[in-house]
């Protein structure tokens, strides 16, 4: 955990010309209480009307199978990512930003099931730097990766998994806290189906196996 803590240190350095706060700010300052919202054991759910083809094939699919495969850390392994870009309502202040900031990214840690083990693997953040012109005013962006496809499902939950029984109390007051602030948010999650690389195979091999 001191490795992760010391990366987020370095990364505010960065942080610092989008967000005029000490560096250190943003690991440490975070006040979130990330189980405000208790995992329920039973309850009705109340499923709102959605017009989005992929959440209504979503909550379709979680509905088939059963909300405890459908959130399981077994459910369709392999790595997946989850890519959320903000952009900020005018007058959101510096120090609201780095607050957000600061408490996605603890999201690694706090976000956890009920038997303790962690759907986060890793978050990832940067600000807009892109000068194609094509950033659509989106200011900033998260990259979390999951494992499999039941821990995404069991970190957003809302709107495709309704019951608080089956989702992350800790992501949803992330998400109630951060609302206010922003102005648009765009969320693009993918199956890392293929890569490429520069590195030749033979030496990631030659190197794993030296002494």
């Amino acid at each position: 955990m001191s490795l992760t803590f010391t990366r987020l240190r370095l990364m505010g350095a960065a942080l610092t010309a989008f967000l005029p706060v000490a560096a250190s700010f943003c690991v440490t300052s975070a006040m979130a209480d990330p189980y405000s919202l208790p995992i329920a054991s039973s309850g009705p759910v109340n499923l709102p009307p959605v017009a989005d083809d992929g959440t209504i094939a979503a909550r379709q699919l979680a509905a088939q199978v059963g909300l405890p495969q459908f959130t399981a850390s077994s459910w369709r392994p392999g790595l997946l990512r989850h890519v959320v870009m903000f952009r900020y309502k005018p007058g959101t202040t510096n120090a609201m930003r780095a607050e957000i900031t600061s408490r996605f990214l603890r999201l690694v840690q706090d976000s956890r099931r009920p038997d303790g083990s962690h759907p986060v693997r890793s978050i990832e953040m940067g600000v807009q730097n892109s000068g194609e012109g094509v950033d659509a005013g989106l200011q900033q962006a998260f990259i979390v990766t999951f494992a499999s496809e039941g821990d995404r499902n069991f970190y957003v939950g809302k709107p495709v998994v309704m019951d608080p029984a089956w989702f992350d109390p800790a992501h949803e007051a992330f998400k109630e806290f951060a609302g206010p602030s922003l102005e648009k948010v765009v969320v693009f999650d993918f199956n890392a189906l293929a890569s490429a690389s520069l590195e030749p195979t033979s030496r990631k091999a030659n190197t794993r196996t030296r002494r």
